[in-house]
């Protein structure tokens, strides 16, 4: 677990603090008595299970919510039938929502079963107004709802839900409220992320995150690089550093004045500087924001890894600007040239969409086209999701299935062949692995990661778990290696 600033005596038979997080701890001690009680009832510690979707930020929501729930004496399963059981819920595409709504439909045979079991909803899919409604009508077992600008509550809000009868909702529309120094559990003990900011400015049109996930707040760099040496200290050497857009990092405080004036590379330069630290990642990067200093910082760094999430979204320029994401184009190639030039052994990865409104067999061409003159490493494709509230969704020129999906199997197919020629020309090299775990289908084996995020799945021993050894490449398989200790 992280080490944070916890306060050293906190008395629960006085009113709760006002001030954050001093009143998180307040209740968190609250809960431990609760926990102890139910122990007592159960002739054990009761179960909690976490269950995340979507992002990197989810998954470090998760981390913090695991770590409330571990200081509070739960025991954690993988088990979705436990005593408690969490869904961290993501709402970028109506698909994620409907997962959500079908194993909630498991999660009621369980608690028909143990009528004591609490279910709880929170995260993206929770800041939606129609959401909630349907959950009220149609799934009234679930017995605590709150959003993203209130995770940082989940100690009183699972206090209240203890004591409460009726379903406990808790949504905050927006907040400039960022509450960060509490209790984390990691899935890896060695690496980490870490918000440095929180919400979106960009409005692309078929995006419903800026609506759930709020404006854009930046944390202040001094937090942030306390934040990187506890860890460091705590034993993390990789961390990577998280926002919905981190080339804005600190923009809406440069135009206001209200904090410094730290811009992202700058904060990078920062982070370098902190011994133990080996690697520094980061993600997400928009486009129209990567400025040159930015290249300049990572071209010059001994620790950022040499990889750059750079969603695309679209190859068209009509559609782009449709999209509103500020480039075209031509903007986004000659950006990557630009990269490649600076770091020639960079890995690119992107996000892109197939079928947005009005796209046209031509307007895919050029996404195509792409595609084939910046030779990803790896890209992520997604059929257009509709998503109610956006522009995009009132949209004209829905783009008939066949289409997309006849679309979307092209894109897949030109995808993979660039990303086959990008991974192999490692191949018969040695580089440096971060040995992350055991393989699951084989434990003679370890999976490690490259600076440039490629998985390698070698021979060893667990004891290199956790640390960064040199690997000789052998094989390209896909999207992986297979390598050997050299």
């Amino acid at each position: 677990m992280s080490k944070n600033n916890k306060p050293t005596y906190i008395n629960i038979t006085q009113a709760a603090p006002i001030n954050e997080p001093e009143r998180q701890y307040y209740f968190i001690e609250q809960l431990k008595d609760y926990v102890i009680s139910i122990e007592q009832e159960y002739k054990r510690k009761p179960t909690a299970c976490i269950t995340t979707f979507g992002c990197q930020m989810n998954a470090r929501d998760s981390e913090k919510l695991v770590g409330i729930l571990v200081t509070a004496g739960y025991t954690m399963i993988e088990d979705e039938n436990a005593d408690f059981t969490l869904y961290n819920t993501c709402t970028v595409r109506d698909h994620a929502n409907q997962r959500v709504y079908g194993r909630l439909g498991k999660l009621k045979h369980y608690k028909k079963k143990n009528p004591q079991m609490k279910i709880g909803l929170c995260g993206c899919m929770m800041q939606e107004d129609t959401v909630i409604e349907k959950i009220k009508q149609s799934y009234h077992f679930v017995d605590l709802i709150f959003g993203t600008h209130n995770i940082f509550k989940f100690a009183e809000l699972l206090l209240a839900m203890h004591y409460s009868d009726e379903m406990v909702i808790d949504i905050w529309q927006d907040t400039d409220q960022i509450v960060e120094d509490l209790p984390v559990e990691r899935k890896y003990p060695f690496k980490s992320g870490i918000n440095i900011m929180f919400g979106c400015n960009n409005f692309c049109t078929y995006c419903i995150v800026p609506y759930v996930r709020g404006r854009e707040r930046s944390r202040p760099a001094d937090e942030i690089i306390n934040e990187v040496k506890r860890l460091v200290a705590d034993g993390v050497i990789e961390i990577m550093l998280l926002g919905q857009n981190v080339n804005s990092y600190g923009l809406e405080n440069r135009s206001d004045g209200t904090l410094d004036s730290v811009t992202f590379p700058d904060l990078l330069r920062e982070v370098e500087q902190i011994e133990g630290l080996k690697r520094i990642r980061f993600m997400t990067s928009h486009p129209k924001d990567l400025s040159d200093e930015l290249i300049k910082v990572m071209q010059e760094s001994t620790k950022i890894c040499r990889h750059l999430h750079l969603p695309l979204q679209a190859g068209s320029s009509r559609i782009l600007e449709l999209m509103n994401r500020g480039y075209t184009k031509e903007d986004y190639i000659e950006l990557v040239a630009k990269i490649r030039k600076a770091m020639p052994d960079i890995s690119i990865t992107t996000d892109i969409i197939v079928g947005f409104p009005s796209e046209t067999e031509a307007d895919f061409d050029e996404t195509v086209d792409v595609v084939r003159k910046v030779k990803f490493d790896n890209a992520f494709t997604f059929i257009y999701s509709k998503r109610t509230g956006t522009p995009a969704a009132a949209m004209t020129g829905q783009v008939p299935e066949e289409e997309v999906k006849r679309n979307f199997d092209r894109l897949l197919k030109e995808v993979q062949i660039q990303a086959r020629a990008q991974i192999g020309r490692l191949c018969g090299e040695v580089h440096p692995v971060l040995v992350e775990e055991e393989n699951s289908q084989d434990s003679g084996m370890l999976n490690g990661r490259l600076s440039n995020n490629s998985i390698v799945h070698f021979a060893g021993d667990t004891s290199l778990v956790g640390q960064i050894v040199d690997v000789k490449l052998d094989e390209a398989k896909g999207f992986y290696y297979i390598g050997s200790k050299p």
